[in-house]
């Protein structure tokens, strides 16, 4: 299980650090330029913006869940890098703007300065806008958009639509809005599912539709990465309440201090922990129609593993 996880992650790294975008080293925010960038160069400080929060250390686990998925069905998973590494960016978009002082305002991000607190508030917008369209930007131009259009649109199509207005965005807005309601099982359940399971739905999708799953298949996997986005959100939840900051990365206890609709808040801790397991078994489970291969097992710890993590 690690030394699989280690191969993906390891791959998508990679992939990262060979983007134009990441030439610039270093944690300090850069000078605008004295002349006009060149032509399709991307401008200062901008670049080390957007390089910043896209470098810093994380799991991975979206690109990780797109290329296990895909490899349940393929064999050739490294050809799916670009999208893995595109629902990378989106995800550090979403962070870069989840932390900016009008939502959640956060200081620190994965152990390091958040990106408004090295570049300002101004460039941490742009740098979030930046890492959007530049994910589309790369799965555009990956190779199998000219090999396997219609999977590929079909990849970006789901993307596209759990990272938008009815997916992630739209959990963002009533985790934003209900900020001090009395919390709601609807309420929570909504923004637990689109905040976070979305995402990470949309990377199972894609890796499926990228290597032409069938209905069955698609269904298992949309069973899958909605059951382990609420098992993640959950221990989530519990990991701002009983967490260690110091191997987080970030602040504790800043969903009760900010009043938001969490599981524990509506639960209590130790029925969002068994809640938690529910779905993780919901998600395993999910993934017997895959049938037995080394993937579907790696799926199935995966799941598992998400109800112990620490960070």
């Amino acid at each position: 299980m690690v030394q699989r996880y280690e191969v993906f992650r390891r791959a998508v790294e990679d992939e990262l650090q060979r983007l134009p975008l990441l030439g610039i080293k270093g944690e300090e925010a850069a000078n605008a330029p004295s002349e006009p960038p060149g032509e399709g160069e991307v401008p200062e400080p901008l670049r080390s913006a957007m390089g910043y929060s896209l470098r810093l250390p994380g799991k991975r686990l979206r690109p990780v869940l797109l290329l296990a998925s895909y490899a349940i069905l393929q064999e050739d998973w490294r050809i799916c890098l670009p999208f893995a590494c595109a629902v990378e960016m989106i995800h550090a978009y979403s962070l870069v703007h989840d932390d900016l002082p009008a939502l959640d305002d956060d200081e620190y991000r994965r152990g390091k300065p958040t990106n408004h607190k090295i570049f300002g508030e101004n460039f941490a917008i742009l740098a979030g806008d930046g890492l959007l369209s530049m994910a589309f930007e790369t799965m555009l131009s990956a190779p199998l958009c000219g090999e396997r259009p219609a999977k590929a649109l079909a990849a970006m199509r789901e993307i596209a639509f759990r990272a938008g207005v009815r997916g992630m965005v739209a959990g963002q807005t009533l985790d934003v809005a209900l900020e001090g309601a009395q919390p709601r099982q609807d309420m929570v359940e909504y923004i637990h599912k689109h905040k976070t399971a979305d995402l990470l739905t949309a990377s199972v999708l894609a890796g499926l539709l990228l290597a032409g799953a069938n209905l069955p298949q698609l269904t298992a996997g949309q069973a899958y990465g909605e059951n382990l986005g609420l098992a993640f959100q959950m221990v989530d939840d519990l990991l701002d309440v009983e967490g260690n900051a110091a191997i987080m990365g970030k602040q504790t206890g800043m969903d009760a201090k900010r009043g938001k609709m969490t599981w524990p808040a509506l639960f209590g801790e130790e029925q969002t922990r068994r809640d938690a397991g529910q779905a993780a078994a919901r998600a395993m489970e999910a993934l017997s129609a895959f049938g037995a291969c080394a993937e579907v097992e790696f799926l199935r710890n995966l799941a598992q593993d998400t109800l112990v993590r620490v960070k």
